[in-house]
């Protein structure tokens, strides 16, 4: 075979899959520094296929309807470049001694299914390191779930994202020319937390996409009473996909509704506690004020929510995935300081 049959191979997986830049740039695959000293604790990975993604979803890097090849498009502000397995896994091995755990995303391509259990059995077998599953329930069926326990998973996130039954549809169903359905996501997230275990399945939900921050709390409690938790995400415009020029929700939307996500699974609070406005805003949290200043002066609803390591710490921390690094970070990648508490407490409610 010659070099250039050899550069015609497609590198698809599940011999290759793309990992982010911030992970790249943990392994030491690309140059780089974290924003104020932050650390990756999670090694995320994203199965790639020669015709990518075949979901249509409208704020998404990786929609089909997103012009140019798949494995250049970014995804989650970023590039994800494209690497061999063993490598990857050789590289946590020698490289990745902060490595908390491994996060394996599929996409919407029936070849993701098989791909993601032989990837997931892959870094089972060489490293000891928890194993999370972002799963398609489009594609997926409980058999599915149980295959990927056995082969070395112990969590699963389901990327709800939206808070109501319409907007989900209109960004991801049919409203966007894609396949995905509101119910069979609730169902395989349902059936997750039945083969995973309570609090081993969640749900990642996205602010900024049209919902009250009503609807968005409800939905946070749908996910709790069923079981499961919330990674919460603000929405941050993708370059060149259908929802490139609509703004991130304001500061203070997210940080109350960071503040309600937090109270709601850690089950000091139930959602019909919170008190809204006539605009369906949150005014109050159904909280003492003293108990609610000692939880927000911690700075732990404003960090990154996300899978834990077996320390019970959050491990999924994602650095300045859905805001660029500087003063105005939404999701804390570290324990947030006194000025950044400071900072916080004027934008719980503040105007924008």
């Amino acid at each position: 075979m010659t070099m250039n049959e050899k550069d015609r191979i497609p590198k698809e997986s599940p011999e290759f899959v793309r990992t982010s830049l911030a992970g790249a740039m943990t392994l030491g695959l690309k140059k780089g520094q974290f924003y104020r000293g932050a650390k990756l604790y999670c090694l995320n990975l994203l199965l790639t296929y020669e015709k990518g993604c075949f979901a249509r979803c409208a704020y998404c890097g990786l929609s089909k309807k997103r012009e140019g090849e798949y494995g250049k498009k970014s995804f989650i502000r970023v590039t994800w470049p494209t690497y061999p397995v063993n490598e990857l896994i050789k590289l946590t091995k020698s490289k990745g001694k902060h490595i908390k755990r491994i996060c394996i995303s599929m996409i919407t391509n029936h070849r993701a299914v098989q791909d993601t259990k032989t990837i997931c059995e892959m870094f089972n077998n060489e490293l000891h390191i928890p194993i999370s599953i972002l799963i398609t329930p489009t594609i997926v069926n409980t058999r599915d779930l149980y295959d990927f326990r056995n082969a070395g998973a112990d969590k699963i996130g389901v990327a709800i994202d939206l808070a109501t039954s319409e907007l989900f549809d209109r960004y991801r169903g049919k409203g966007a020319g894609g396949p995905h359905r509101w119910d069979r996501y609730w169902d395989i997230l349902s059936e997750a937390i039945n083969v995973f275990g309570k609090n081993n399945a969640g749900a990642h939900l996205m602010v900024g996409m049209g919902e009250t921050e009503k609807q968005m709390c409800k939905t946070i409690q749908r996910v709790r009473d069923i079981g499961g938790n919330t990674h919460l995400f603000s929405f941050f415009p993708e370059r060149a996909s259908i929802l490139e020029n609509r703004t991130p929700p304001p500061m203070s939307t997210y940080r109350r509704i960071q503040i309600a996500r937090y109270l709601i699974d850690s089950d000091l609070i139930h959602e019909k506690d919170i008190q809204y406005d006539e605009d369906e805003k949150i005014m109050a949290f159904g909280l003492n004020e003293r108990k609610l200043m000692e939880i927000i002066e911690s700075g732990e609803p404003f960090r990154t929510s996300g899978c834990t390591g077996e320390d019970g710490q959050v491990a999924c921390n994602r650095p300045y995935a859905n805001s660029r690094p500087g003063p105005f970070i939404r999701n804390y990648p570290f324990p947030p300081d006194r000025k950044d508490i400071i900072r916080i407490k004027a934008q719980i409610w503040g105007k924008n």
